[in-house]
């Protein structure tokens, strides 16, 4: 029997790590990034950093966003997360990613003044493209490989 034919671990890999190197995903990336050393500054300041100036619970927030990030089946063309119709974090990393934002928001413009006027007037504005399923299913089915059936 011959083993079935899967990309080895670091193709995948390598892959997400493209995805993460267009300029909308990197910039997206760098902007939670920031919001959270603003926010972990302001509420876990005695807390010992990592390199990035992140408390452990902080640096995990941002690994699981980065792993979500590259993962997104929108890629670059995503828009923003309130704007989505697919929600990829889980429940709890949703809510504390809105404390962040709500915290970090206001001060972002202060601290980081491109990051956030790029994330209110570029990405805000950036409509929720369908679905990939939604759009995957609205395809004619010849488009799928599929039988189209009968003309009729």
């Amino acid at each position: 029997m011959e083993p079935t034919a899967t990309p080895p671990h670091g193709d995948v890999a390598a892959r997400r790590e493209a995805r993460l190197a267009t300029p909308r995903m990197r910039r997206e990336f760098n902007t939670l990034a920031a919001m959270l050393r603003i926010y972990c500054q302001g509420h876990h300041g005695a807390a010992a950093r990592d390199g990035q100036g992140l408390c452990a619970d902080c640096g995990g927030l941002l690994a699981y966003a980065r792993k979500r990030l590259a993962n997104c089946p929108f890629g670059p063309d995503k828009p923003t997360c309130a704007n989505c119709q697919i929600h990829c974090y889980g429940p709890r990393q949703r809510e504390i990613t809105r404390v962040v934002m709500r915290y970090a928001g206001p001060r972002m413009l202060w601290r980081h003044p491109l990051l956030a006027f790029a994330h209110l007037l570029v990405d805000g504005r950036r409509p929720a493209p369908p679905s990939p399923r939604d759009a995957q299913a609205a395809a004619p089915a010849e488009a799928r490989g599929q039988d189209p059936g009968p003309p009729g």
